[in-house]
């Protein structure tokens, strides 16, 4: 009993082609990652995921300004949006809410929801993330610049 890859002369015609094609697919893929990932560390690029959005809701402008500027001035993010009269659909209804966009290190995240939730009134605040997968590369160096790792 043979065990391994067939060879070409026990593979008909399409077998071998799809062969092929899948082992081109498979390299050309793991190259494109590996190539990406260098190139992003030797011309100094952004990293898909080394920063996040982090949304928090708040009852007014008064608690939102002060969780913005205790996040910036500790350094758990960059940059603070303070978004007015967002509407939100819960399952349970909640009053009439403000929401910052927070733009940080993803590795800060946790740090950033332990402070918000030392600090808002809201029993259970809402904090969540999502990395930031593209942008624009000054930008986003700004962002590791302000928030240190």
């Amino acid at each position: 009993m043979r065990i391994g890859l067939p060879t070409a002369e026990t593979l008909q015609g399409g077998s071998l082609k799809a062969l092929l094609l899948v082992s081109v697919l498979f390299m050309f893929q793991l190259l494109r990652t590996v190539g990406l990932r260098a190139f992003s560390m030797a011309s100094e690029t952004y990293t898909s995921g080394t920063h996040s959005a982090a949304f928090v809701t708040c009852p007014n402008d008064t608690v939102a300004r002060d969780l913005a500027r205790g996040i910036v001035e500790k350094k758990l993010a960059a940059c603070v949006n303070i978004v007015p009269a967002i509407k939100s659909m819960y399952l349970i209804k909640w009053k009439g809410s403000m929401s910052e966009m927070i733009k940080t290190r993803s590795s800060k995240v946790p740090a950033l929801a332990e402070y918000v939730r030392s600090n808002h009134p809201y029993e259970v605040a809402e904090v969540i993330s999502l990395p930031i997968d593209q942008g624009n590369p000054p930008y986003l160096k700004w962002i590791g610049d302000i928030v240190p790792e």
